[in-house]
């Protein structure tokens, strides 16, 4: 396993007090070196996460495992899958979505029962709130006025796009042939992940290295996406990270990922790009977040600079054909 290298940990029970300038000062750190950290005394309430974590666990057991072992050692024992993809294209992971906002599908969802729905709408709640107070935090340190980040997700339809992928990691047979999940950088906003406390596999890519994300009993991890780097003009860095596949224990991941509108216009926060301009910086480009995820899905594991570049020439090309009418 990777060295932790000293992953950045924020207790939020210290923003109230006398030592905020120390805790606020570790989140910049996070978010400009790291891309990830992770959260404890957050607000959510323990009985809830356990609650989750058991219902979904159940749920995996009772619903999920026997389908997924029968397509995943079929793929394994053929060297593809039924779409032709090879193990080292495939991810070993059972996973399912649930959309929050706009408008949510929770009621929609086969094989879910009330009680888990119940628990999954009360989780998302919280989920929700804990984003946007980060999002202040982190406006807070950038220096822009409270509630900038929020709005810039909004867009025009007046509401982010917030949903939840539930995924199991089950024991692999061969975690040399295939990965639980492969490496990427994630598209979207902020990211709040309740992940299993007991059974690890994350990992991100720090100064060319992979770090373990240390499993903590309660805690949140949150990693940035890449319309915060692009937003805060890259300050903020979204970062490479993948699952290892494990051949022992079942990993729960429940991955929230709170991102802007498919409408909001995605730009650098001007305040940012003023200062970045006289310390001899570019600005990142201006897209529409739809736009962005029609090339992400195309492309999601291979960098991102390559999807940058794209709308940077797309703005250049533009530009172009306005100066020459």
């Amino acid at each position: 396993m990777a060295p932790t290298m000293s992953f950045p940990i924020i207790d939020m029970g210290l923003l109230g007090g006398e030592q905020r300038p120390a805790a606020m000062e570790l989140l910049r750190d996070a978010c400009e070196n790291w891309g990830f950290f992770e959260v404890l005394n957050h607000g959510i309430p323990t009985e809830l996460m356990d609650e989750v974590e058991r219902l979904t666990k159940d749920h995996y057991k009772r619903v999920r495992e026997q389908r997924f072992l029968e397509f995943a050692t079929k793929a394994l024992q053929d060297g593809r899958d039924a779409q032709g993809a090879r193990p080292e294209d495939m991810d070993w992971e059972s996973t399912f979505f649930v959309r929050h906002l706009p408008e949510s599908n929770l009621a929609e969802l086969p094989d879910l029962d009330d009680e888990y729905r119940r628990a999954m709408k009360r989780f998302a709640g919280e989920l929700e709130a804990l984003a946007e107070r980060l999002l202040d935090l982190l406006c807070e340190n950038l220096g822009l006025e409270k509630g900038y980040l929020a709005r810039a997700f909004r867009g025009p339809s007046g509401a982010p796009t917030f949903g939840t992928k539930v995924s199991s990691y089950p024991p692999c047979p061969r975690p040399d042939l295939v990965k639980g999940l492969r490496a990427h950088t994630d598209a979207g906003g902020i990211i709040l992940l309740f992940q299993d406390d007991r059974v690890g596999g994350l990992q991100l890519l720090k100064d060319g290295e992979w770090v373990d994300v240390p499993p903590m009993r309660h805690s949140i991890v949150v990693n940035l996406g890449d319309q915060l780097e692009v937003i805060t003009n890259g300050r903020y860095k979204s970062v490479m990270h993948r699952v290892v596949a494990q051949p022992d224990g079942n990993r729960m991941s429940i991955a929230s990922f709170y991102n802007p509108g498919g409408d909001a216009v995605i730009f650098p926060a001007p305040p940012l790009v003023e200062a970045d301009e006289e310390a001899g910086r570019g600005a990142y480009p201006r897209f529409v977040f739809d736009d962005y995820m029609a090339l992400y899905v195309r492309h999601k594991f291979e960098a991102k600079e390559p999807r940058f570049e794209a709308f940077k020439s797309m703005e250049t090309d533009s530009s172009n054909r306005i100066a020459i009418v």
